[in-house]
């Protein structure tokens, strides 16, 4: 009776269900797609110094490219730090839309040169007079362009910093329209935005 027993098939242990493998990645492997968009991606990235500093002057290059384009549109995105924003962008518009008297400067003082060259002392006179009535009425513009230009950016800039603004509507009606830089956005006697933001 026992050594029947002792032959007897036992019966079967329960099986435990397989458990994850131990040390494994812990992640879905990738789709041959993603695997190529990887390898793609580490073959742009620059490991040496060269690669580095050719990807660094790429990028200064494209800076530069979208800086002279915004030059000429106005593209307030891509513009030194000294021309963006809305108060700049208001005081280029206002002094390109104001004649000024500044942009007949060259031309006069030309003028006033060449009669000084001459030798006759009437000419000479008259050259000295239209140089000194130049700069007379240049002195009265900027003046006035200073307190007008003040004015409105106190009532449409309220509590906004407007340090520098004088400097700057001055500099830019020095130059002659054409050559100022960003390109003027308006013509003369043009009609500004009520808000500029």
């Amino acid at each position: 009776m026992k050594a029947a027993a002792l032959f007897r098939r036992s019966s079967p242990e329960p099986q435990t269900p397989a458990t994850d493998k131990v040390g494994g990645k812990g992640r879905p492997t990738p789709t041959r797609k993603e695997a190529e968009a990887a390898a793609r991606a580490r073959a742009r990235t620059p490991r040496t110094r060269k690669e580095q500093a050719a990807a660094r002057s790429a990028a200064r290059g494209d800076a530069s490219r979208r800086m002279r384009e915004a030059m000429k549109t106005g593209d307030d995105r891509f513009l030194p730090a000294r021309d963006r924003g809305p108060v700049r962008r208001f005081i280029r518009d206002y002094v390109d839309s104001r004649f000024s008297f500044i942009e007949l400067m060259l031309p006069l003082l030309l003028v006033s040169l060449l009669l000084g060259t001459t030798g006759r002392q009437g000419l000479v006179q008259i050259g000295n007079t239209v140089m000194f009535t130049t700069i007379m009425v240049i002195i009265v513009d900027i003046v006035m362009l200073r307190f007008r230009l003040r004015r409105e950016l106190s009532t449409r800039f309220p509590g906004q910093s407007t340090k520098g603004a004088t400097g700057y509507a001055v500099m830019r009606s020095l130059q002659m329209k054409f050559l100022r830089l960003p390109k003027p956005q308006v013509k003369i006697g043009q009609k500004l935005p009520e808000t500029y933001r």
